[in-house]
């Protein structure tokens, strides 16, 4: 009898550790949470397999969750401006904000504005940068790149990619003409896409993040429209010459977010999963990913960077460099599709 209690125990423990260790955890995030460093250790941690899927664009992500059953997925990454948009869809659950840390959040990277809608906190701020310019400095000067409109001016016609993702490169533009992202409106249209074109007129290439990247890392052009520190920062070991400023008139800045999905079948998870993202670790592995560098929403990060880590990631001018940024345009239904069709004729001219 004691033998077959102790086989029976021997059954039911291996059994346990196999079901624990095949759990998974559905994922609906950027390219830059791809890494082994950052979600490996989750893995071992908690036993699980997490499986990620990479998109591009709110839109793209809206259209998987679309034509997915309900409960397929567990956390989604997505942009801060369109967490409202994700909401009002449904999509997103609310966080225990008790569980987060928001004490070592930078102040900026709290929004609000876009996380908390009637009193209910439904996502948090993992990671932020700026779409501004990146450049070859031994082919541009600092200098000549001072004026945004210099851009879609014809004088560097030839010498510049634009990265292919509408609303920072639009809002980018916007700020050059004077304008704040959070207002635009149809009557201002006009206006962008007279420089969109132009800007298309000087333009060698227009690419996602990885054709932008090697567009200016091999030295097809010296300038990307568009870039910032998530192009450049990762390469400056190996390209030296790579760097990125903003314009006097300013920069978008971009900001991603993490929640989990109102109907994920295992909330508790994704929640620590969240938490691991949101950790020192986390963030650090997060902001030197190597799809692209960015800022870590977590300032406690900083003590997990190196020294030469935090110089190309700008860590002690981001006082500076957030005062001088705006958030990504949050058009309406209606001017986001006419935003899209000015996209489309950029594209096709």
């Amino acid at each position: 009898m004691l033998k077959k209690v102790s086989v029976a125990l021997a059954i039911t423990t291996a059994l346990w550790s196999n079901s624990a260790h095949s759990q998974e955890l559905n994922a609906l995030v950027w390219c830059d949470h791809t890494d082994d460093a950052l979600i490996k250790p989750f893995e071992e941690k908690h036993g699980v397999t997490v499986n990620l899927k990479e998109y591009e664009g709110t839109g793209a992500a809206l259209s998987l969750i679309e034509q997915s059953q309900p409960g397929d997925w567990d956390v989604l990454v997505i942009d801060g401006v369109d967490v409202p948009r994700a909401v009002s869809a449904g999509i997103l659950g609310e966080l225990p904000t008790d569980q987060l840390p928001y004490d070592s959040l930078f102040p900026e990277l709290v929004m609000e504005e876009n996380h908390v809608i009637d009193g209910k906190t439904y996502a948090i701020s993992e990671k932020f940068g700026y779409n501004t310019v990146s450049f070859n400095k031994d082919k541009v000067s600092q200098e000549d790149l001072a004026d945004m409109t210099k851009l879609w001016s014809g004088d560097f016609s030839g010498q510049l990619a634009v990265y292919d993702y509408y609303l920072p490169v639009m809002g980018m533009l916007a700020v050059g003409l004077g304008k704040e992202t959070a207002n635009l409106t149809m009557d201002d249209l006009p206006e962008i896409e007279e420089a969109l074109l132009a800007l298309k007129d000087s333009a060698a290439s227009v690419g996602e993040v990885v054709a932008s990247q090697t567009a200016i890392a091999t030295g097809e052009v010296d300038i990307l429209v568009g870039g910032g520190e998530w192009v450049t920062a990762g390469l400056t070991a190996t390209n030296p010459e790579l760097d990125w400023m903003i314009p006097d008139q300013g920069a978008v800045r971009w900001s991603q977010s993490i929640g989990v999905f109102a109907d994920s079948k295992q909330p508790d998870l994704a929640l620590e999963f969240v938490k691991h993202v949101l950790s020192p670790e986390g963030q650090a592995a997060l902001a030197t990913s190597s799809c692209y560098w960015a800022m870590p929403a977590n300032s406690a990060a900083g003590d997990m960077l190196t020294d030469g880590q935090k110089t190309a990631l700008r860590w002690d001018q981001q006082s500076e460099y957030l005062a001088k940024a705006q958030l990504y345009p949050a058009p309406d239904s209606e001017l986001d599709a006419a935003m899209q069709d000015v996209w489309t004729r950029f594209l096709a001219r």
